[in-house]
């Protein structure tokens, strides 16, 4: 008796209760607006209900497991993550002009999903194990540790998911002690190749135009997001009904279950990359607000943790993880909103999906396990 009561109280005490408090609310709305995509309580909804039981129980799971043993299992977990990578590019499924899946018999899965965790995972060991000795050779090694990985799902391609990978172990290396004036010549090339591409965007926007380093689908998705009026009834149309969607919200939204772009089927994927459109046609500016409060508490709230956290490996990858979180929601409303080209990023806990859903709950279970640590002091 002694024993599961010891347990209840372990299990209990796993939680960051402001955290799951957050997490519990938005899942709540997640769903809400899920019966609202899909027009009320079919296999979808069932199966996001599904997926919500399944990501809670992943972060009681990753909560319960203390950051040394996190750290120990860090290497494997990326080697591991790696070898799938390489199978995928060898013997993955296609599917829609991208190899993504590895069938292995029992279970089909997506290794580049397990990648967002495993790569932070594995620089924050590595900077850890030379905290206070720090060279140049380290950042440099931090850096193939990164480009692999993300030179593999680049490949695939899904450039929504290597950019995430990319995001998540890049924080790791820039909180890890990464100078910022490194970051200044990048950020200068960066809004220079953005205002060249504006420039000269009539010109190199041509069908014979090749890009080089990106895919023509992806060229095209620039393109209309440059000009969505280009192709308004193939690349642009996503971006344009998405647009007028937010923009027929309003201030107050249309209600609940009224957004007519919603229900009568104007809105592409307004289950997964698209919901932000059908929660900002129906609950307007306000809601709109509200929700980004809402993942910015989140947000707030890792990087608490991250400052508090005991370890530099539980710094740093808190740190990472709560930065993840700021990306998904940036890239995906950027995306609906027309700011940003289309590139297959969900909504954090709204948009339907069970692969991203685990990998966020594992996030947030990491989260919380950094948070309750409290290392034995000799």
């Amino acid at each position: 008796m002694k024993r599961i009561i010891h347990w209840l109280i372990k299990a209990v005490t796993a939680f960051d209760w402001p955290l799951l408090a957050l997490l519990v609310l938005m899942a709540i709305l997640g769903m809400t607006v899920m019966h609202s995509a899909v027009g009320g309580t079919d296999w979808r909804f069932a199966d996001q209900l599904r997926n919500f039981l399944l990501a809670f129980l992943c972060m009681w799971i990753a909560a319960m497991m203390p950051p040394p043993l996190l750290m120990r299992l860090a290497p494997y977990f990326y080697v591991i993550g790696v070898v799938l990578l390489l199978g995928v590019e060898f013997f993955g499924e296609t599917s829609k002009g991208a190899t993504r899946w590895l069938d292995l018999g029992l279970v089909r899965i997506q290794p580049s999903e397990m990648l967002k965790i495993a790569v932070p995972l594995m620089l924050a060991w590595y900077f850890h194990r030379n905290q206070g000795r720090l060279r140049v050779l380290d950042f440099f090694v931090a850096g193939v540790l990164l480009a692999l990985p993300f030179s593999l799902i680049v490949l695939q391609p899904d450039l929504g998911t290597a950019l995430l990978v990319f995001v998540s172990g890049f924080c790791v290396i820039y909180f890890g002690g990464l100078s910022f004036k490194l970051l200044v010549p990048i950020a200068l090339a960066i809004v220079l190749g953005l205002g060249t591409l504006v420039y000269y965007e009539t010109d190199i926007c041509q069908p014979g135009v090749d890009w080089v380093v990106l895919h023509e689908y992806q060229k095209y998705r620039v393109c209309t997001l440059l000009d969505p009026s280009s192709d308004p009834l193939g690349k642009g149309f996503h971006t344009i009904q998405s647009m007028i969607a937010v923009g027929s919200g309003g201030v107050y939204g249309k209600g609940y279950m009224m957004g007519t772009q919603t229900h009568l089927d104007f809105i592409p994927e307004r289950t997964t990359d698209f919901i932000f459109a059908v929660y900002a046609e129906e609950f307007g500016l306000y809601g709109g607000i509200m929700l980004l409060v809402l993942y910015g508490l989140l947000i707030v709230r890792g990087l608490s943790i991250a400052a508090r956290a005991h370890t530099q490996f539980g710094r740093l990858l808190a740190g990472s993880m709560s930065m993840m979180f700021f990306v998904y929601v940036f890239v995906n409303v950027g995306m609906v909103t027309g700011i940003l080209p289309v590139v297959g990023v969900p909504l954090p806990f709204m948009s339907y999906g069970g692969t991203a859903l685990l990998t966020l709950g594992i996030a947030c279970g990491i989260l919380m396990s950094i948070s309750r640590y409290r290392p034995v002091r000799s």
